[in-house]
């Protein structure tokens, strides 16, 4: 499991980050009033496995859900990931089905 202490929101670059074994998962987003859209997963190949991508969006969206922000998946990975997790589904704006 990843440690949440490790996510990082780099407001500047606007991506969240997770460094793993020296190399940086990432996933850009844009933010537009209370809505977050995350555009970009990158994770790279030495580390890419399902239960890793996984771990790692379930970190991002718990730091989303804690700001109490809207989601807009805009990457097709990202789309999939909350179509599993029903839980996140409620994280959708108004009238957004995925």
């Amino acid at each position: 499991m990843i440690d949440a202490a490790e996510l990082i929101d780099n407001e500047f670059l606007r991506q969240f980050e997770l460094k793993v074994d020296d190399q940086l998962a990432k996933i850009e987003y844009s933010l537009q009033e209370r809505k977050i859209f995350l555009t970009k997963l990158i994770v790279p190949d030495d580390v890419k496995s399902d239960e890793f991508v996984e771990d790692f969006l379930k970190l991002v969206m718990e730091n989303i859900q804690e700001r109490n922000i809207s989601v807009v998946p805009t990457s097709p990975p990202i789309a999939k990931f909350i179509r599993k997790n029903r839980r996140y589904k409620s994280m959708l704006p108004v009238g957004l089905r995925i």
